[in-house]
């Protein structure tokens, strides 16, 4: 996810993804000390996209 399209989305949207993201991010990591995934560069771009749209949520939160 680009940050261009972190930013038109809503702030409980960014929130709710956050939580998905966060779900996906443990289960990937379970599945790859069980079973090596396919690629593992997917467990580094999705904890990339957690902190990018955390940052923007902070951001936000600083701008109320």
């Amino acid at each position: 996810m680009k940050n261009s399209e972190i930013k038109e989305l809503a702030t409980a949207e960014i929130v709710e993804r956050i939580a998905i993201t966060n779900e996906e991010l443990v289960r990937m990591k379970l599945n790859h000390s069980v079973n090596p995934l396919e690629n593992p560069m997917k467990i580094r771009f999705t904890r990339k996209n957690i902190a990018r749209l955390n940052t923007e949520l902070r951001k936000r939160q600083l701008e109320n």
